[in-house]
């Protein structure tokens, strides 16, 4: 039997859903936003996301594995335009792969994002477009960053289903919705 959790609602993509709380630090609590299985919220999201990004002139979507893997595939139906994923693990058909570390504020520990040697040469001199589902200390983002600087792809937004923490930070950042912090 699961235990019972204080939950977070949200209105989003014009679907409710109740977020469940986990601690990821001392007297820190964040909304854990999981779409994997969720169809529903993983195909309404990328539909309001690719409203948003219509202004915005780009060639390839990036992402990060692994949650937001469907939202990325989502968001390629919607808008015809091919989606490329920074995996954590290298293995060997990868080839000769570019790579990043970042923290993850879910782990605390240390990652890698790795490009694979046939995505170097999709992106390489692209416009590409940054995706994850939540933006919560910037690390991942930032990893994606270092990771297409070396491609020598051009970012020209970022973007996710929410933002999470101080709201001021993540103002360029295109999203659909905000998640607070919980303290005490």
């Amino acid at each position: 039997m699961s235990p019972v959790r204080d939950t977070y609602p949200v209105e989003i993509a014009g679907l409710h859903r109740e977020l469940p709380l986990f601690e990821v630090a001392p007297g820190l609590r964040i909304a854990v936003l999981n779409i994997l299985g969720d169809y529903e919220l993983t195909q309404a999201c990328a539909k309001a996301l690719a409203e948003k990004l219509l202004a915005v002139d780009y060639d390839i979507l990036v992402t990060a594995e692994a949650k937001s893997i469907p939202l990325a595939h989502a968001l390629a139906v919607e808008t015809q335009k091919p989606y490329v994923v920074l995996r954590k693990v290298y293995k060997p058909y990868m080839g000769v792969a570019l790579s990043a570390e970042t923290l993850s504020i879910t782990t605390g520990q240390p990652q890698m994002l790795y490009l694979d040697e046939k995505d170097h040469t999709l992106v390489n001199g692209k416009k590409v477009v940054l995706l994850d589902d939540v933006i919560s200390t910037g690390s991942t983002l930032q990893g994606m960053r270092l990771v297409m600087e070396k491609a020598r792809a051009q970012v020209v937004q970022e973007c996710g289903i929410f933002t999470e923490g101080e709201r001021a930070q993540w103002r360029h950042i295109l999203a659909l919705g905000h998640l607070p912090l919980f303290t005490g």
